[in-house]
């Protein structure tokens, strides 16, 4: 009967390292969790929603340059429409991934707004990289930076109107912040609309709005087109603040963790090709401008990846805080830290009625044990500590210790 057992086992353990073996995972990965079974992806073929936006490129590269295969999955990229769109897809199963919006995934987990469900971040995507862009009309008046809109708004009393890309999101957080930060309350002083970021452009042609939130391409786009200027770029409200991330539910990371696993791996290469030199980003550019992707031209995209800023009125600069995907591994780590820092937002702009515990719910959605996995398959450094401090740009610094104290102690709030 040992014989039989042991003969057995032994069969076992040679069908499992051929299958490893076969889907091309690495010893890394196989070793980290190989106590749990066998560590094939238990979903080998995936859709990663994604709007039409610059950071969606390491979602995208990992899918053309096959980083994906290397790990057992394959990823299929949908582009969506709006970001309540990704939401209600992630919410009801049709996407089994999304590059998302920080505070969405957040959002959702505590039904802000509607929709609720246990929510999980697997990796940051990329820190930087947005902007806030103001109508020409409004430049051509001195409106160029956050004092010369509130100067203007207090000389010429109208209805302001801005736009951001979703409620709870991060465009709409810098907005808000950088509002709050020259003296204009947002709730109060402005009105406020939600815009998809590809109808962002559009739509100030037309005169819906003053300004507006959004990530890249779209505030150089307005720049090229002539019917906007860059009044502050999201790295100047925080410098390396966290952005977009691989979003899914927590449903699908209990029944799918190796998919999991494997799909943040493969991503995690993609992020670490983009921001791996020169060539690597013209060739990123050029492949996600494609219609399939974000439908624009190459030059929309190629300029402020590399950290080539203009503001649309004859000022040019190098900025070293541009859109980074990888930057040594320091992008991509989900700190706890970063998620609790949209909810004191939610709580100063009145979207949570009440205080949540900061904490909790931060260890509830951002998956350490999963990026910490598979971050040793793809040779990502990981932090010592799941929390981090910045100093925004009214000088007040964020470490994560005292939430409520934080969120309350804004003088501009809802």
């Amino acid at each position: 009967m040992t014989d039989l057992l042991n003969a057995k086992l032994s069969r076992r353990a040679v069908l499992q390292t051929a299958t490893v073996g076969a889907i091309g995972i690495t010893p890394a990965l196989r070793a980290a969790v190989y106590a749990a079974g066998s560590d094939a992806p238990e979903k080998t073929e995936v859709k990663i929603g994604f709007i039409p936006l610059t950071d969606c490129a390491s979602v995208v590269m990992a899918s053309v340059m096959g980083f994906d295969k290397k790990y057992g999955v394959k990823i299929i990229p949908t582009k969506e429409a709006s970001w309540a769109g990704v939401r209600d897809k992630l919410v009801n199963g049709e996407l089994d991934f999304a590059h998302v919006l920080y505070g969405l995934i957040y959002g959702v987990h505590l039904g802000v707004g509607g929709a609720k469900k246990d929510m999980a971040v697997l990796m940051n995507l990329n820190n930087n990289g947005q902007a806030i862009t103001l109508s020409k009309k409004l430049a051509d008046k001195g409106a160029v930076d956050g004092a010369g809109l509130a100067k203007l708004m207090a000389a010429e009393k109208r209805e302001y109107t801005f736009a951001q890309t979703f409620p709870t999101g991060t465009h709409a957080m810098w907005l808000y912040y950088w509002m709050a930060a020259n003296g204009i309350n947002p709730m109060k002083d402005a009105k406020v609309i939600t815009v998809p970021p590809p109808q962002m452009v559009a739509n100030m042609r037309v005169g819906n709005m003053d300004g507006f939130s959004v990530g890249e391409p779209w505030n150089h786009r307005a720049i090229i087109d002539g019917i906007g200027v860059t009044a502050a770029t999201s790295q100047e409200v925080w410098k390396d603040h966290p952005e977009k991330v691989l979003g899914t539910t927590g449903e699908f990371v209990k029944k799918y963790p190796n998919t999991a696993r494997a799909v943040t791996a493969a991503i995690l290469e993609a992020s670490q090709w983009i921001d791996a030199g020169l060539q690597n980003k013209i060739k990123m550019a050029e492949t996600i401008a494609d219609k399939s992707y974000v439908n624009t031209s190459v030059d929309a995209i190629n300029q402020r990846i590399l950290g080539r800023y203009q503001n649309g009125m004859g000022k040019t600069w190098d900025d070293p805080n541009y859109m980074k995907f990888f930057n040594e591994g320091q992008v991509n780590f989900p700190y706890l830290s970063d998620g609790m820092w949209f909810l004191t937002q939610h709580k100063r702009w009145g979207l949570l009625k009440d205080h949540p515990d900061y904490l909790a719910v931060a260890k509830q959605i951002n998956q350490i044990d999963i990026y910490k996995q598979a971050a040793t398959a793809s040779k990502t450094p990981v932090p010592k500590d799941v929390m981090r401090t910045s100093k925004l740009m009214d000088g007040v610094v964020w470490d994560g210790k005292d939430p409520k104290k934080y969120a309350d102690s804004f003088k501009v709030k809802a």
